[in-house]
């Protein structure tokens, strides 16, 4: 992975990243969630879903961007979470956030290259949304994040086929580096690691993979 090219990207991309989040409700942007983001809003539920009980749980939010996952999980009931990102403008953004939510005393945000960042505690939960169509070095960041946590990870994994694919590949090209899977590809990743159980479950442009310590 070019890190520099992608952390650049992400630094201009911040603000309409955010927006994704925020949209008013009118027809168009609902036509264009239910077919351009579908997986979007179909993991975070899936997400939030997971991460029970929550109640006093930690979290590690790796590749948080905006913070979206980190503040609701914060706002209902996380004792800790901890946000990384390598994009400054996405770590701003997510501070900012969490303090017009009023969850800063139970989040925390990073601006970290997660390779590089030293975790100094295990955690109940790890959110790896959006992030793994990044990553180059695919064996040793699912390494680091398994050895992290204490309970149950959930990953996003970007399908490497279909008309969504295609697209993204052509937007992509020149921003930088993207990496597509598919099914069999994430079953041989997972199958160097040791753990409880896994579920690999398609969601639209998306498999939607949780990991149970």
């Amino acid at each position: 992975m070019n890190e520099t090219k992608t952390s650049e990207f992400f630094d201009s991309y911040a603000e309409d990243f955010n927006e994704i989040y925020g949209n008013e409700n009118t027809f168009i942007n609902n036509l264009i969630n239910r077919i351009f983001r579908k997986s979007m809003m179909i993991r975070f539920k899936k997400t939030i879903k997971g991460c029970k009980p929550i109640k006093g749980k930690t979290v590690i939010d790796i590749g948080c961007g905006p913070g979206l996952y980190s503040i609701i999980l914060a706002k209902r009931g996380a004792g800790k979470v901890l946000g990384v990102d390598f994009a400054e403008n996405m770590i701003k953004i997510a501070k900012n956030k969490a303090k017009k939510e009023g969850v800063t005393s139970n989040t925390s945000f990073v601006e970290a290259d997660f390779f590089d960042y030293e975790i100094k505690r295990r955690y109940d939960y790890a959110v790896v949304m959006g992030l793994m169509d990044y990553i180059e070095k695919q064996e040793e960041f699912v390494d680091k994040v398994l050895s992290n946590i204490n309970k149950k990870a959930f990953f996003s994994f970007p399908v490497k086929k279909g008309f969504l694919a295609w697209q993204r590949k052509l937007r992509y090209k020149k921003r930088c580096d993207l990496y597509l899977y598919t099914e069999k590809d994430i079953k041989e990743l997972f199958n160097n690691f040791d753990f409880e159980s896994i579920e690999i479950e398609k969601i639209s442009r998306d498999y939607f993979v949780t990991v149970k310590k």
